[in-house]
């Protein structure tokens, strides 16, 4: 068996290789196994970095993001002369020069339900560095449909959450998956992401070094898998908690991949444009050159960006500035007799703003920014420095 390793790689992961459990075997193990990182962000990274480094044979990257600025506050494996490209190749490209050993493949594309089940088909383990419920919940079906193991693993402010769901056990029985723990997808808006609600950078990097970890010990047999269990890390006490918790039996309940934007509740395909004057549920949008339309032509409507003061002194509107987590108090200035536009960075924030406005407070006269300031840097003034 010793032949099947490269004297390179002998050297290579001669610390493994001496260690108790792992030894010859457990690198054996690794160099012919496969992994799908699904999302090459904060979690993703440092995931992928140690995967890399342990000698995994095969790993696929799914990232249909290009990088932004913002992302290197917490992405380690990229650098500012990355900004603009692939996340999924340049991580490919920078993986291979850490181990010229494994074999990586980059999908710069959105997962789906169309192309889910083919690309999953193919590799032993799956890890979700996803930051939304869609695509959550798409793996986690398509996981339990092809009983692959699932690694989870999620972040928010300063807390964060990591499990394995979907381990076969020795009698060919399968644990928990991630539908037993959260059976349904929250309220739309009720849970911030981390560009509404902030992330530690630091905390990726434990939260993605524990999911790697979890993938090891799922394909060596070291260890005891993160199973039926779901780790709570709180890194501003750096305190953390293992909640227990039993399958519901969902498992025989997943016989097919569905449409998870409408199972969770998602609204931009409903949201209407400025032009269509609809009165419906359907949250009413306005295109940058609208915008620019309606400022130069001096009429009369109220601009309010809901971003924080650091992201208005970059670059702005000229709107009014009603942070989002300030607006609860501060309803009375928004105008009701006139048109309202919203706008934020992405225009996710105040989409989610104008749905708890028009939930609590009854407005009708709202819109939002389709792209928020980032379309309008780049389809009306490529010289503002947005972010």
């Amino acid at each position: 068996m010793r032949e099947q390793l490269s004297r390179e790689e002998l050297n290579r992961y001669s610390r493994h290789l001496v260690l108790p459990g792992m030894g010859m075997d457990g690198q054996l193990k690794l160099k012919a196994s496969s992994v799908l990182v699904v999302g090459a962000g904060g979690l993703g990274c440092p995931a992928l970095l140690y995967l890399a480094a342990a000698g995994v044979g095969r790993i696929g990257i799914v990232d249909q993001d290009n990088l932004e600025l913002s992302n290197l506050q917490r992405q380690v494996l990229y650098t500012v002369d990355d900004i603009g490209a692939s996340k999924s190749e340049t991580a490919a490209r920078r993986l291979k020069e850490l181990n010229p050993h494994v074999e990586f493949i980059s999908y710069p594309v959105r997962i789906t339900s169309e192309n889910a089940l083919p690309v999953v088909q193919t590799y032993d383990v799956v890890i979700d560095g996803t930051d939304n419920f869609p695509t959550r919940y798409l793996l986690n079906d398509a996981c339990v449909l092809l009983n692959k193991p699932l690694v989870y693993g999620s972040i928010l402010k300063f807390e964060g959450h990591v499990a394995v769901f979907n381990f076969r056990q020795a009698d060919g029985t399968f644990t928990s998956n991630y539908r037993d723990i959260f059976p349904m997808p929250p309220e739309e808006g009720s849970v911030p992401d981390c560009e509404s609600g902030g992330v530690l950078g630091v905390l990726p990097g434990m939260i993605g070094t524990i999911m790697a970890t979890e993938v090891l010990k799922v394909i060596t047999g070291v260890g005891a898998p993160l199973t039926d269990r779901l780790l709570v890390l709180d890194a501003e006490t750096m305190e953390h908690m293992v909640l227990r918790f039993r399958s519901r039996g969902t498992r025989t309940q997943i016989d097919r991949l569905i449409d998870y934007d409408l199972f969770c509740g998602k609204s931009q395909e409903n949201s209407k444009s400025l032009r269509t004057d609809d009165n419906t549920n359907g949250m009413k949008e306005i295109t940058v050159d609208e915008l620019k339309d309606l400022k130069e032509s001096g009429s009369d409507f109220q601009l309010i960006d809901v971003r924080e003061p650091h992201e208005y002194d970059i670059a702005n509107l000229e709107g009014e500035l009603i942070p989002m987590n300030e607006i609860p108090q501060k309803v009375d200035r928004i105008a009701r007799d006139k048109r309202v536009v919203l706008y934020c960075r992405t225009g996710r924030r105040s989409g989610e703003a104008i749905q708890w406005l028009e939930r609590n407070h009854k407005f009708d006269n709202l819109y939002n920014l389709k792209g928020g300031i980032l379309e309008w840097a780049r389809e009306i003034d490529p010289e503002m420095e947005a972010y």
